[in-house]
């Protein structure tokens, strides 16, 4: 995919950078705006003087001072004042940024990222093309069960929902690779949590607004509907950051069953949050964080790396071999200078072009290759008699002879 003057390999990696920068600031922005509100509706209490038009009000304590917060039933009758504080910006440069970093990385480089010829052997555009209709198809079907009859029963909404997030994450497994999988899903996931904001929560507070202004009785769908998504979002926050970090983690991505390992992961994560949630409320629930961990602590113990047989008694190549199979499979992007298209200097700073060098990540090497991480989609067609050599090497005690 030509991506213009930044088809410069050094132009990316600041494009990158700087976009990475800018998501990461953005989206803390989002999310402690997000879970502020919503600690704070969830630990509303009644209103001391009984006023009808107020559902609830908090007292606090933060930065020195002491806050008084009230939420209006519907509409404050007092009329609005001047200056009212909207909250949009954060959550709409949390997707550009995060959707500009997605095409620059896996739709640019989608040979290396997006795509693994042993999972699905597509070419570029058809795998740019499912992408791209999977984050579209991902928003749309959302939001017509949002606005279904289904909509109205939150615990079935939730569990459909679920269902079919989990089809996407098979379906994301069967079609790219381990790491363009997990960001796919990623990516449905944060374009249905922006897209809330921008299609519904905004234009309906818009209404609340005018309806306001006018001094019309706002129509109180607008904010039925505000409040479902902004708790979807909620509930989506702690399954999406997974999805953001965990395609450096190859032990999950790389998993014949990478996408149960994904649907377990996002539901360990929904279960904290509604922890936390809960205690909002006063109420404390240790059972839901309890099976999150448990989950996390089944598939440490799952997922753990089994001696491989083809590895005992196996001949332990001299080192020369070892740095032949690095020069020619693992060099061209680990190296000083990279000559693999797309990379301006070794990934992560992983140089693998000295014997010191291949020393030193000896063993962060055999678990990128045991987990058939690396190379990124078998670019460089690394045999397995390769690979088990490399691990043998290894499994030696990574000798300089």
């Amino acid at each position: 995919m030509d991506l213009g003057f930044l088809s410069d390999p050094y132009l990316q990696s600041w494009a990158n950078l700087l976009l990475r920068w800018l998501h990461v600031i953005a989206g803390i922005a989002w999310i402690g705006t997000s879970f502020y509100f919503i600690a704070l509706d969830l630990s509303l209490e009644k209103p001391k003087d009984g006023n009808p038009a107020i559902r609830g009000e908090q007292w606090s304590i933060h930065g020195g001072g002491f806050y008084y917060k009230r939420k209006y039933a519907l509409a404050p009758p007092e009329g609005l004042p001047e200056r009212l504080h909207w909250f949009k910006w954060e959550a709409y440069w949390t997707w550009i940024s995060g959707f500009a970093l997605f095409v620059l990385l896996y739709w640019g480089n989608a040979s290396v990222y997006l795509i693994d010829p042993e999972v699905l052997d597509l070419p570029v555009w058809a795998a740019i093309a499912i992408s791209a209709a999977m984050l579209v198809l991902g928003w749309v079907g959302y939001d017509l069960l949002c606005k279904s009859r289904f909509g109205q029963n939150e615990r079935l909404l939730g569990a459909i929902l679920f269902a079919g997030l989990s089809v996407a994450a098979v379906v994301a497994a069967h079609v790219f690779s381990g790491r363009g999988a997990f960001l796919q899903v990623g990516a449905m996931i944060g374009t249905m949590m922006v897209a809330n904001v921008a299609m519904v929560i905004i234009p309906g507070q818009r209404k609340l607004v005018e309806a306001v202004k006018a001094g019309t009785e706002p129509d109180p769908r607008y904010g039925i509907a505000g409040k479902q998504r902004s708790v979807h979002n909620n509930y989506l926050t702690l399954p999406v950051l997974f999805l953001m970090i965990a395609p450096h983690y190859p032990m999950v991505t790389n998993h014949p069953a990478n996408w149960a390992v994904l649907i377990a992961l996002a539901a360990a994560a929904v279960l904290v949050r509604h922890f936390f949630n809960l205690r909002h409320t006063g109420r404390v629930n240790w059972a839901l964080p309890a099976a999150g961990a448990a989950i996390v602590l089944v598939l440490v113990v799952l997922l753990a790396p089994r001696p491989d047989p083809a590895l005992a008694g196996a001949r332990v190549p001299e080192f020369a071999e070892v740095q032949a199979i690095m020069a020619s499979r693992c060099a061209s992007c680990h190296a000083a200078r990279p000559t693999q298209e797309g990379f301006a200097e070794a990934p992560k700073g992983v140089r693998l072009d000295s014997p010191a060098q291949i020393r030193r990540w000896a063993a962060a090497s055999a678990e990128q290759m045991r987990s058939e991480a690396m190379p990124p989609g078998n670019l460089t067609e690394m045999t397995p008699e390769e690979r088990r050599a490399f691990l043998a090497w290894v499994a030696a005690g990574a000798p300089a002879r």
